[in-house]
């Protein structure tokens, strides 16, 4: 455990958000591995139809991450009022409640995959591949929601080195499958999407067993295991806001994807396999906004109001010192990077698309670096509505920026459209910071 209300902030932000990003990072690369053994073994269709599917279950699991961190800062909140009863409790009704809406989820999601398909405008001769690769993720998700929730639990209390190992195993359980039945034996796409769901019952189960053995001060007593309608109240109100902020990204995301599907094959492939890159370069800073939620809400919730801004100010740092490492390694390394995903007949138009839009990201990353700075201390501070509305308004700005701009420049327009839609959220994120600090003493 990692008690944020005493020491300094540099040193609690940068080891909880190492192991964080550590874990991010593992757990899409067995996502690009998927990727990468589907484009080079099964051919540029698998590539594509992973790319479409992408942003519909992405929809899904960040709903579910959504959730899962609000009842997080719920969590950090009583560790940091040392109110252990009302933790176990959390994470009981957290694991109960959402049991049974990932269950409805998959169902529903299951059945709905071809109207899915359709809405998307999915190029024919990929239809069929992609839905029985949609079906079948769709099963996994009540495996990720379990994982999702224990290690929010984890986190919570400052542990975000166990959540790590789990996920370390599971990458490794992923990439051997895939290597072993797609690469060695050639098996197709189902066995691509088997692969992934394995590994996240594997990281759920691993992370259950650990909080049953090792953390007594977590796992829930008998008597706790109900939900508790007053606290899934305060779950709901901090988490079903953070879900609808999570989810509307990949609304963006299926609405841009819509967008590049009229492009054709090529562009598809290229823009999954430079989002595969954009999640890489992304993930270290969302886990940096993790820690500085995490310290806040424990600071908050000890009564420590003055080490809320100090410790606010150096995760920024943070973020700005990552962009100058990412921007300079994903611009002079955007052709490699965008070719590890394809080869064979027509690799060289979909190497030459991804790099074009890679050298424009590279700039670009700066932008969500400082959103997700600013989203980080909203969360830690209860705001939930302000990140709903700060992250609505950049994705329709995207949205906007996209439908407007791809049919005309294609591929570039993307990059262009994200960046206005960061640059439009800032706007309404630094003036509220102000006037948040103003209001409550800080």
């Amino acid at each position: 455990m990692r008690d944020m209300t005493k020491g300094a902030p540099l040193g609690h932000l940068f080891w909880y958000a190492v192991p964080l990003l550590l874990g991010n990072w593992l757990q899409l690369a067995y996502n690009a591995v998927d990727s990468i053994i589907a484009g080079r073994f099964i051919g540029q269709d698998a590539l594509a139809a992973e790319g479409v599917a992408g942003p519909v279950m992405n929809l899904v699991i960040l709903a579910i991450t959504g959730l899962c961190i609000g009842a997080g800062v719920l969590m950090s909140e009583a560790f940091g009022a040392r109110r252990m009863t009302s933790l176990r409790q959390t994470l009981a009704t957290t694991l109960l409640f959402g049991a049974g809406l990932c269950t409805a989820v998959a169902l529903i999601g299951i059945w709905a995959t071809p109207y899915l398909l359709g809405a998307l405008a999915v190029p024919p001769e990929i239809l069929s591949i992609t839905g029985t690769y949609l079906r079948i993720t769709f099963l996994g998700a009540p495996f990720t929601f379990f994982y999702n929730a224990l290690a929010a639990g984890l986190k919570s209390v400052g542990d975000s080195k166990t959540p790590l190992k789990f996920l370390a195993c599971s990458a490794v359980l992923n990439a051997a499958l895939d290597l072993v039945l797609i690469g060695g034996l050639g098996f197709g796409i189902v066995c691509s999407a088997v692969t992934t769901v394995v590994a996240e019952a594997a990281s759920a189960l691993l992370a259950a067993g650990y909080l049953v053995r090792r953390v007594p001060e977590l796992c829930p007593e008998r008597g706790q295991w109900r939900i508790r309608p007053d606290l899934l109240g305060r779950i709901l109100r901090y988490g079903a806001i953070t879900a609808l902020q999570q989810a509307v990204q990949p609304i963006c995301k299926v609405l841009i994807q819509g967008q590049v599907n009229a492009l054709g094959i090529g562009a598809i492939a290229a823009f999954n396999a430079v989002t595969r890159v954009d999640d890489f370069a992304f993930t270290p800073e969302q886990s940096i906004a993790t820690a500085i939620t995490t310290y806040i809400a424990q600071n908050r919730g000890a009564g420590q109001s003055a080490r809320i801004r100090q410790g606010f100010r150096v995760g920024l740092r943070l973020e700005l010192a990552y962009w100058l490492l990412i921007g300079g390694v994903t611009w002079w390394g955007r052709t490699a990077l965008v070719s590890l995903f394809v080869s064979g007949d027509g690799a060289g138009e979909v190497v030459a698309l991804g790099s074009e839009y890679l050298g424009y990201m590279a700039l670009f990353y700066i932008l969500p670096a400082l959103t997700n700075g600013f989203q980080g201390f909203y969360r830690g501070m209860g705001k939930m509505t302000t990140t709903l509305v700060g992250t609505c308004l950049q994705a329709g700005l995207r949205a906007l920026g996209a439908a407007l701009l791809a049919p005309r420049i294609g591929l570039p327009g993307i990059a262009w459209s994200c960046a206005f839609g960061w640059s439009v959220m800032l706007l309404f994120e630094i003036p509220y910071y102000f006037y948040t600090c103003r209001k409550q003493g800080l």
